[in-house]
């Protein structure tokens, strides 16, 4: 491997190659990372072959899990992750000199809060800084402040990165909503009550559990991770759903149902990486968002 670490470090390496690189060891396909970085599948192939042909040594196997490192590969994506992460320094610092309202913004949210929170407050942003842009992505995918996948997220429990910059923005209140309808459940063991709740992958979250304790034998009808989905299906009039008051008190026809007690509510956390403290259309963003969204 000696001949692949002088290549590497000898200057001679294409830095898009290493992000090629990098964007299909974490997808494990060419569609995957050919979405991270706007390219094509093609173009991520002839990249790869191209990149493996220079340093000679064969970086994955191909098989029915995806791409996966082939020895040789894990050598290189240690290093690989190591000059990202100089790379990555180095842009942030930069930027984090910037001192014009000018350029790109990358904010990351989960769909309901992005749609229904962020999204009105950005654009009263953009009446006042046009010459920023904002690229508002809604997943529920945490994405790394560090590798510069957002520049500011918003996610619902604190970040436990040393050198990310964060606060509480607010506190989402949920209530129990269904179409008005539909017989409201009662306190008890909501037998007969269809519900509609997060999907497996979510199944810890407060409100699944506050459901599964209030409610015990009332049956699923639908799961999905996506709070606009369960709204839809709730004004569908096809069952119940703990929805946050931001969203449910604003959907058509839907009525709340009182069990004697709320589901547990959630803090809403704000966080950007320390080198972007001095990023003047961050700041201000910030400071906007924090001016406009109520603390509780």
């Amino acid at each position: 491997m000696h001949g692949v670490h002088a290549f590497l470090y000898d200057g001679a390496m294409d830095w898009d190659d290493i992000k090629v690189f990098l964007a299909i060891a974490r997808a494990r396909s060419l569609g995957g990372a050919a979405g991270t970085l706007g390219q094509t599948q093609p173009t991520m192939g002839r990249r790869l072959r191209a990149f493996e042909e220079k340093l000679g040594v064969a970086l994955f196997q191909r098989g029915s899990e995806g791409f996966v490192l082939t020895d040789e590969g894990a050598s290189v994506m240690s290093i690989a992750e190591r000059m990202e992460q100089e790379a990555l320094a180095f842009e942030r610092t930069l930027e984090g000199g910037e001192t014009e309202l000018e350029g790109l913004l990358r904010v990351s949210a989960s769909d309901w809060f992005g749609l229904h929170v962020l999204a009105p407050v950005f654009a009263r942003f953009q009446e006042k800084h046009p010459r920023v842009s904002i690229d508002l992505i809604t997943e529920s995918r945490l994405l790394s402040l560090a590798r510069r996948e957002a520049d500011l997220v918003f996610r619902i429990r604190p970040f436990e990165e040393s050198d990310v910059v964060q606060r509480r923005l607010t506190t989402v209140h949920y209530a129990l909503y269904g179409a008005s309808q539909l017989e409201k459940p009662r306190a008890g063991d909501g037998q007969g009550t269809p519900l509609i709740t997060m999907n497996s992958a979510f199944s810890t979250m407060p409100d699944v559990r506050w459901l599964q304790r209030v409610l015990p034998k009332a049956h699923v009808v639908m799961r999905s991770n996506n709070r606009e989905v369960q709204t839809a299906m709730c004004v569908a009039g096809r069952g119940w759903a703990v929805l946050p008051v931001l969203l449910g008190d604003r959907a058509p026809g839907l009525v709340r149902a009182d069990l004697g007690e709320t589901p547990p509510g959630r803090d809403v956390w704000v966080g950007f990486h320390q080198d972007l403290r001095r990023l003047a259309r961050l700041r201000r963003l910030l400071e906007f968002t924090v001016e406009a969204v109520p603390a509780a």
